[in-house]
C-alpha cells in the first residue's frame, strides 16, 4: 500500500465538538429499552491526542484490507509513538513510503501485508528502514452496498 499524500494538522485548529449518543447500536435485533442520553466528544482530543506529532496520510492500494485500511482511506498517524511489533506503521524503505504491519522476527524487521494477494517485505541487510509513524486510525466512507 502506497502513501500518496501527507497532510500536517494545524496546531491552532479549533476544537471539533459533536454530540455523542449514550447508546450502543445493535447490529442484530434492536433493543427498544435503551436510554438515549447524549454527551459531547472533542474529535481532536479523541482522534489526535498528540496533535503536534499527528499527520493525516492518504493511502493507495489493497495490501492492508484485513487491517481495515482500504484504497483511498485517510490514516491518522502519530509520529510520537514508538513502533512495536504488531503496530501498523508508515515505513520508509530505501526512500519509498509504505503502509504495513511491523513484525519483528528473530530480531529482524518484516513489513507484513494484510492481504494474501501481496507479499511481506523482508528488509535486506543493506537496505535502509525508517519507521515514519504509527497508524492510530483509518478514516473511510461506509459503502452504500
Amino acid at each position: 500500500m502506497q502513501v500518496v499524500e501527507v497532510r500536517e494538522l494545524r496546531a491552532d485548529a479549533p476544537s471539533v465538538v459533536v454530540a455523542i449518543a449514550g447508546v450502543d447500536a445493535a447490529c442484530g435485533f434492536p433493543s427498544p429499552s435503551q436510554d438515549y442520553q447524549t454527551s459531547e466528544i472533542d474529535l481532536n482530543e479523541h482522534l489526535m491526542p498528540n496533535r503536534l506529532s499527528t499527520f493525516v496520510i492518504r493511502a493507495r492500494g489493497h495490501s492492508m484490507t484485513r487491517a481495515g485500511i482500504f484504497d483511498g482511506d485517510e490514516l491518522i498517524v502519530d509520529r510520537s509513538i514508538r513502533a512495536q511489533d504488531g503496530h501498523v506503521v508508515i515505513a520508509v524503505v530505501d526512500g519509498e513510503m509504505t503502509v504495513k504491519r511491523l513484525r519483528i522476527e528473530s530480531g529482524r524487521a518484516v513489513l507484513a501485508a494484510e492481504s494474501s494477494q501481496y507479499p511481506d517485505i523482508e528488509i535486506p541487510e543493506l537496505s535502509e528502514l525508517h519507521i515514519w509513524g504509527v497508524v492510530t486510525r483509518s478514516l473511510h466512507r461506509v459503502s452504500r452496498g
